[in-house]
């Protein structure tokens, strides 16, 4: 059955609230950001618009990739530094001291050593990685290499002061230059734009804006006006399971103890509803709803995520809503509510124990029901910051003792059990980039964020063995940061063998 083409734009105006949500910002923040860059634009008698309007409205694509480290580096509140750190100028010690006067709030003793780490820590490695992995995903939705080079370059400043390349004036890609300004307005207002023209900013683009362009932002529908703006011919698609995988791997970079989930439950899902004869049309729609149904996960501060112990009962209410969060953000494309709707239920339970909504049993389909049960058991196969990851057989007695309990479907699990079931640990697999199978298990580690040190423990080689497996990896895989090294490793499948 040929696959409907779609308007790639409306899906991704949907799916960029995924990216403000991440960033702590208000929703709509990415697609006001993207009017006002075409308005500019037109303002510039720019040519290639398409590359302006992708690079801006998704402009904050690889902005995962670090809230691990960030959180080592400026503590449990690091989600909160956001806002502030995107509207801060690095370079000015004024404005990076008023940073540093918000870094490790509300961590008592402890905020000295999140002050001291800030301070000493390279900013590069980690601005580095929001923009390889940004040009990474932009590659993988197939928007072209104009917009993942825009997106690579996100971080250059017009005085070549900027990374990943120390590129100045219009070295840097124009897609990027304007999108920097459109931003920092829609954020900040004109007062700061003359501020950091000619330094941070293209004066030339600069020269361009007015508060005239963001007037109207809170009168208009900018929904609609976005869309509108999008230059013809629009792009389309037909592979909505491609973007949702992207999305996924955009989600799953949230956390090392995440990476491979939801590419995970896709896979155990896809399967589950095989060998249960699921029509097609609901087999993709369960398959989608599998890779997308932890996009919610993003408005959940990582520190969260990554507590070793139990959840303090604010953090557990955060928790319960991420389903909801992911429904809403779904909801917002025509074309993906039913995957809103069943996403949502991923943690609902026949017995009504679930959240967030309560559901039972006659309210669940079984797509749903196999949606729990897959994301169930990925899950319990997977390292937790308070626990190992369980066996395979011991994932399914816990399975099991759900189903007699009455949370979760029967049929359901021992389908997903099946699909488990022929993922036999061991088994011949592919190795991208010639890979060998020790440095299959290095890069597993690595994407973890473990140490080179602990590397070598791990694999009882020494530690110069392991630094030069990590070297070899990475020009073998052709990336250059952690984040990197683990969307190339999600890509690949290397979490799911």
């Amino acid at each position: 059955m040929a696959q409907q083409e779609v308007r790639l734009a409306e899906l991704l105006c949907a799916l960029s609230v995924t990216l403000d949500l991440a960033m702590a910002q208000e929703p709509e923040k990415s697609i006001r950001s993207c009017l006002v860059a075409m308005r500019l634009a037109d303002r510039l008698g720019i040519v290639d618009k398409r590359t302006v309007y992708y690079a801006t409205l998704l402009r904050h694509l690889g902005c995962t990739a670090t809230t691990h480290e960030e959180v080592h580096l400026a503590g449990p509140r690091a989600a909160e530094l956001r806002p502030l750190a995107e509207r801060t100028d690095i370079n000015s010690h004024r404005e990076s001291l008023n940073y540093l006067m918000h870094v490790g709030r509300g961590a008592g003793l402890r905020r000295l050593q999140y002050v001291a780490r800030t301070m000493a820590a390279s900013e590069d490695n980690i601005l580095l990685a929001v923009c390889e992995v940004g040009s990474m995903l932009a590659e993988h939705l197939g928007l072209g290499h104009a917009t993942a080079e825009a997106l690579y370059q996100n971080l250059e400043r017009w005085d070549g002061r900027g990374t990943p390349k120390g590129l100045s004036g219009k070295e840097i890609n124009v897609a990027t230059r304007i999108a920097e300004v459109a931003t920092q307005a829609v954020i900040a207002g004109q007062k700061p734009l003359l501020k950091r023209r000619g330094t941070w900013l293209d004066p030339f683009v600069v020269a361009e804006y007015d508060d005239s362009l963001i007037a109207d932002l809170d009168e208009i529908d900018v929904w609609q006006a976005v869309l509108d703006a999008e230059p013809r011919p629009w792009a389309t698609t037909h592979d909505l399971d491609e973007l949702a995988r992207t999305f996924a791997y955009f989600v799953d970079l949230k956390s090392p103890y995440l990476l491979g989930h939801s590419t995970g439950v896709a896979k155990l899902a896809d399967e589950a509803a095989r060998l249960l004869h699921l029509e097609d049309a609901e087999r993709a729609t369960l398959r989608r709803a599998a890779l997308l149904h932890d996009l919610g996960r993003v408005t959940v501060p990582t520190a969260v995520w990554e507590r070793p112990g139990m959840l303090r009962r604010a953090d557990w209410e955060k928790v319960r809503l991420h389903p909801y969060q992911s429904e809403r953000i779904l909801a917002r494309s025509r074309v993906l509510e039913p995957v809103a709707v069943l996403a949502a239920l991923h943690h609902e339970r026949l017995d009504g124990s679930g959240y967030p909504r309560h559901a039972k049993g006659g309210e669940l389909s079984t797509a749903a029901r196999i949606l729990a049960a897959a994301d169930c058991y990925q899950a319990l196969r997977q390292d937790r910051p308070h626990r190992a990851a369980h066996s395979a057989d011991g994932a399914a007695e816990i399975l099991l003792a759900q189903v007699k309990a009455g949370r979760l479907d029967g049929h359901c699990v021992k389908a997903v059990l099946a699909a488990a079931g022929q993922q036999v640990p061991g088994r011949q697999m592919s190795r991208p980039a010639d890979l060998t199978e020790r440095e299959i298990d290095v890069l597993r580690l690595l994407a973890r964020g473990t140490s080179n040190a602990d590397i070598a423990r791990e694999l009882v080689v020494s530690r110069r063995t392991a630094e030069h497996h990590v070297q070899h990896i990475y020009g073998k895989i052709g990336v250059s940061t952690r984040a990197a090294a683990a969307l190339y490793a999600m890509q690949h499948g290397l979490f799911t063998q």
